[in-house]
């Protein structure tokens, strides 16, 4: 009898898995406690164009602004960067699940939703089939096979305000560890007439809500924000660095997207390293059943293909949350003399450091 494969969690990264395994004809079923997945909405959509690409869904009907631009402040310094092409895209995360829901359905996964599966029940089935938790940052998953917990978490907060942007092109960073402690603040352009502002800190350091007010009073924000009417609002918890493992051969369990802790260090970001995941925990499982392949493999590769990069993000985080105002203000100035912001206008691909330092040191090799 040909073994099925069940989903927990229809975000990203699982309805990813399922489309992928359904292709190959397997029976998968995608499990999420939610009537409707994706909403409501509770985490930024902002992904680097480059990386939208790689993962091979028309997000043309979630698209609602492109970026070609940022400001970095920090202190009195300001690191702008300026594209001649946007490099970042503005996604609605609901609409993007309900496409990424669509395309899995449309390749043969079943989908059920409002059903919440409990430790018990997630075991239970693990004994006739392979499982995939994709089931967000405290996964139930991963709790039931005891597979290692999450290091670190980021807490985040954003509002959606039914008001203009100043710019619509470009989004303001503000990095001040005493205001978004392991984070940063941010001021988004979401569409013409949306504005999202938002905020992360390390959840050692508390209250995400309490921590926005702060922003918000500091910067001077809430006489942008004054009058407009709040369209949506939110909190959630990101985790930061992989799992311990992320896949379980015996029980054979698999773990992808936030679950599995596939998100940037330096950002929070998910979408592309967690949907990556999926796709790759779908090829895998669907290798397992029809060839007989080690489901590990699926860690491997994906440790392999982005073990340098989502270290240089962790390295990046570690660093920047050492530092106080006014050295992380030294650092955005030493960057600008350097050029770093031309560089990032010329390859914005923010989910890949390593990239992007190997064009800061040929650009020096070439101007010097």
């Amino acid at each position: 009898m040909q073994r099925k494969v069940n989903v927990v969690g229809a975000g990203n990264a699982g309805l990813m898995a399922a489309k992928t395994i359904a292709r190959y004809g397997i029976d998968v079923t995608i499990y999420d406690q939610k009537r409707k997945p994706g909403y409501p909405i509770r985490a930024s959509g902002i992904v680097s164009a480059n990386g939208l690409s790689r993962l091979g869904v028309n997000c043309s009907k979630a698209l609602t602004n492109s970026l070609s631009g940022a400001r970095i402040h920090a202190g009195n310094s300001v690191l702008e960067v300026k594209a001649k092409a946007p490099v970042a895209k503005v996604l609605d995360r609901g609409i993007l699940n309900e496409i990424c829901m669509g395309e899995a359905a449309s390749e043969g996964a079943s989908i059920v939703v409002g059903k919440r599966l409990s430790a018990a029940e997630i075991i239970a089935m693990s004994k006739n089939d392979i499982i995939i938790g994709a089931d967000g940052a405290v996964s139930e998953v991963a709790k039931a096979f005891h597979m290692g917990a999450v290091k670190r978490y980021v807490l985040t907060y954003r509002v959606e305000y039914n008001t203009e942007p100043q710019d619509i092109e470009s989004v303001d960073i503000y990095l001040n560890n005493s205001i978004s402690p392991g984070l940063f603040s941010w001021v988004c352009p979401n569409g013409k007439d949306v504005l999202e502002v938002g905020i992360g800190v390390s959840s050692s350091h508390g209250n995400s809500k309490r921590a926005f007010d702060r922003f918000v009073s500091h910067y001077g924000i809430t006489k942008i924000i004054s009058g407009a009417k709040i369209i949506s609002e939110g909190a959630s918890i990101i985790p930061i660095g992989l799992r311990q493992r992320i896949v379980d051969d015996r029980n054979q369990v698999l773990l992808a997207g936030d679950a599995a802790g596939q998100t940037k260090a330096t950002t929070g970001g998910g979408i592309v390293f967690g949907s990556q995941g999926g796709i790759m925990a779908g090829e895998a499982v669907a290798d397992h059943i029809i060839h007989g392949s080690k489901l590990s493999s699926y860690e491997s590769k994906f440790r392999r293909k982005n073990r340098l990069d989502l270290a240089m993000h962790s390295m990046i985080s570690r660093a920047y949350g050492s530092l106080g105002e006014r050295e992380i203000g030294m650092v955005i100035s030493m960057l600008n003399k350097a050029g770093i912001g031309k560089v990032l206008g010329d390859y914005g691909d923010m989910d890949r450091p390593t990239e992007i330092i190997k064009r800061f040191i040929l650009r020096r090799k070439i101007v010097s």
